[in-house]
C-alpha cells in the first residue's frame, strides 16, 4: 500500500470509527461518536482507555483536567501540546464515552466485549500509522501491550522496545486517580518522562533542540 493509498484508508477509518455503532447495538449504554485525533505520518501515539463526556462535547481526546496534567507530563519531555495535538496521533483501546462507573466517581471501565469490538479499529490504526514511540496512559491500554501480569508500580518508569517500536507506559492522568498523587509514583511518573524525552529527541532532533 503506497502513502496515497494509506492516507486513503486512514480517512475512511476515521470515518467508520465515528459511525460505529456496535457497542450500543451489543446492549451498551455508550455515547458515539469515536473521538480520535491526529495524523497518518505521527512517529508519537498516546493510547488511553476510552474518551470522556468532556473528550465527545471538545470533541479531542484527554481534554479538561486530565489532559492537562498529561500535557504537563509530556511537557517536561519537551514536548508542546499544540504541536503534538496537530501532528502526533491520539486515540483509545475504545473509542466512544462508555458512560459513568456506578460509584459515580469516575468513568465506567469497557467490558472486555466492548475491548474486542473496538479492537480491530486500533490494530488498523497501528498498522496504517505505524509509530515508533506508544505511550498506553492508564491499566487498561497498559495491559492491551504490556500485559497483565505487573503492577503499575513495577511498569511506570520503564520501556520496551519491540521490533523498534518503543514503548513507555503513563498512569492515567484523571483527578480520580490516587496513583500519581503518591511522592514515590511521582519519582516513577518522571523517570517515564525523561525515557519519553529520550525517544521525542531521537525521532525529532530539530525540533527538540529548540529551546523553549
Amino acid at each position: 500500500m503506497n502513502l496515497n493509498q494509506r492516507q486513503k484508508r486512514f480517512n475512511a477509518l476515521q470515518k467508520e470509527m465515528r459511525a460505529c455503532r456496535a457497542c450500543l447495538q451489543a446492549g451498551y449504554f455508550v455515547q458515539p461518536p469515536a473521538i480520535t485525533k491526529g495524523r497518518l505520518s505521527a512517529k508519537i501515539m498516546t493510547i488511553g482507555q476510552a474518551p470522556g463526556i468532556t473528550e465527545v462535547e471538545a470533541g479531542r481526546p484527554f481534554n479538561a483536567g486530565s489532559g492537562k496534567r498529561l500535557f504537563q507530563w509530556l511537557g517536561k519531555a519537551g514536548i508542546d501540546e499544540d504541536w503534538f495535538r496537530s501532528t502526533q496521533y491520539m486515540t483509545a483501546v475504545t473509542k466512544c464515552f462508555p458512560g459513568k462507573g456506578k460509584n459515580g466517581s469516575g468513568d465506567r471501565v469497557p467490558s472486555r466485549t466492548e475491548q474486542d469490538l473496538c479492537r480491530h479499529f486500533l490494530d488498523e490504526e497501528l498498522k496504517l500509522v505505524n509509530p515508533k514511540l506508544i505511550i498506553p496512559i492508564g491499566r487498561l491500554a497498559i495491559e492491551r501491550f504490556l500485559g497483565a501480569e505487573r503492577t503499575l508500580e513495577e511498569l511506570i518508569g520503564t520501556e520496551e522496545e519491540r521490533e523498534g517500536l518503543w514503548i513507555v507506559p503513563l498512569p492515567h492522568p484523571s483527578g480520580a486517580s490516587r496513583w500519581h498523587q503518591i511522592a514515590e509514583n511521582r519519582e516513577r511518573i518522571d523517570a517515564a518522562v525523561e525515557l519519553i524525552a529520550r525517544r521525542y529527541r531521537q525521532l525529532f532532533p530539530k525540533r527538540a533542540s529548540i529551546k523553549r
